[in-house]
């Protein structure tokens, strides 16, 4: 994990390695019910929610959110406005 406070903003991010994520499925890992893995049911990989709520909180809060996957690396980030 990491954060970095920018001119007019914080910005946290979290880096994981393994497969990533298929460039045609980024643009909707945050949409509610979204399972990048289709086979995967609620009990082996969760409502496919959290991401959703995550995206919810943060732009309530005047933040964003964002990913980026390539290259097996994958990189989650949220941004908030300081103070």
């Amino acid at each position: 994990m990491r954060a970095e406070a920018r001119l007019n903003e914080v910005v946290v991010s979290v880096t994981n390695s393994g497969d990533g994520i298929p460039p045609h499925d980024l643009p909707h890992v945050f949409e509610r019910f979204y399972r990048v893995e289709k086979s995967r049911d609620r009990s082996r990989g969760g409502a496919g929610i959290g991401l959703a709520i995550v995206k919810e909180l943060v732009e309530a809060g005047g933040g964003r959110v964002g990913v980026d996957s390539n290259q097996g690396l994958t990189r989650f980030w949220f941004s908030l406005p300081p103070g």
